[in-house]
This record gives structure tokens, C-alpha cells and sequence, in this order.
């Protein structure tokens, strides 16, 4: 059962790592709905590199997630450009 507290959070989360992805490679302006997918998959991205470079942030939990996130939905944005 998948507390509902932690999934807005995630969503919340994707959603804001998504939106600053988007701004950081630039492009045309993007739905809420691709920031999410795009932001939630990003986390996963980005905590696997920071794990791979052990990298490790000290700050809060939060705050943590987003940067983690933003960095992995760039990364992800940056491959998906490159390919496509």
C-alpha cells in the first residue's frame, strides 16, 4: 500500500525537479504532466549517479531530493535530445 503523503510529495517533487530541468536546458515550454514523468524519472537517474560518485548531500531531505532530481531530469533531457 503506497502512502498517499509520500506519493504527492513525489509528485510535488517531480514536478518542481521537472519544471527546473526545463529551464536549465531551455526548449519550449512544457505540461505539468511531462515536468512530473520527467522529474520522477530524473530522481532515479540522479540518485544513481550520485550514488555511483558518491556523492553525498548534506542537507535537507527535501531540498536533497529536488537537486538530486533536477540534476538526473537534465542528464535524462540531455540524452533524450541527443537520441531524438
Amino acid at each position: 500500500m503506497v502512502d498517499v503523503k509520500t506519493l504527492i510529495i513525489t509528485l510535488i517533487i517531480g514536478a518542481i525537479a521537472g519544471w527546473l530541468a526545463g529551464l536549465i536546458m531551455g526548449g519550449k515550454k512544457k505540461s505539468l504532466i511531462r515536468n512530473i514523468i520527467v522529474g520522477i524519472i530524473g530522481g532515479f537517474v540522479g540518485s544513481w549517479l550520485f550514488g555511483i560518485l558518491h556523492i553525498n548531500l548534506s542537507l535537507d531531505p527535501i531540498l536533497a531530493n529536488i537537486i538530486i532530481s533536477t540534476v538526473g531530469a537534465c542528464v535524462l533531457t540531455f540524452v533524450v535530445n541527443l537520441i531524438f
